[in-house]
């Protein structure tokens, strides 16, 4: 990509006005804070490429080996309905090394979740309405049935 964006133009305005002015002013001007200014004038090389956005793809993304997927699924068929958290401690003792979020996302994808039965439906308490009538000389309360 041989383009200059709108972005790398403002960071390079950034850098210019920052080292002719200094960082605080700067931030002043282009009301920003001067952690970014920091962050863009440490980076930049002296070419507009150094200010081009950088991947925040991750680096190292591990897939389970086939010696964890075989725990996974000896374990799960014991404990087909444990709750995450437990399953995830008894695989721990048997030194698993993921953390919870990726056994998680792995159970998930291969479908392995716990099916959990539905709540039962609240049903709630009758309703007793309550009318309050004052006068000057007592305080009447009156209770009906729900169904009035």
């Amino acid at each position: 990509m041989n383009t200059i964006t709108q972005d790398m133009k403002y960071r390079l305005s950034l850098i210019k006005y920052a080292e002719k002015y200094g960082v605080t002013k700067d931030a002043i001007k282009y009301k920003t804070n001067r952690q970014y200014i920091y962050r863009w004038k440490h980076g930049y090389d002296g070419t507009l490429e150094s200010l081009r956005n950088k991947s925040h793809r991750p680096h190292y993304h591990p897939q389970h080996t086939p010696e964890e997927i075989k725990l996974i699924s000896d374990i799960h068929r014991h404990n087909c309905n444990a709750d995450l958290v437990i399953f995830w401690v008894k695989l721990k003792q048997r030194r698993y090394s993921r953390s919870i979020s990726g056994l998680y996302r792995f159970l998930k994808k291969r479908g392995l979740m716990a099916v959990k039965p539905p709540n039962p439906k609240y049903v709630p308490k009758p309703y007793r309405r309550w009318i309050i009538t004052s006068s000057a000389s007592r305080l009447m309360l009156n209770s009906f049935p729900p169904s009035v």
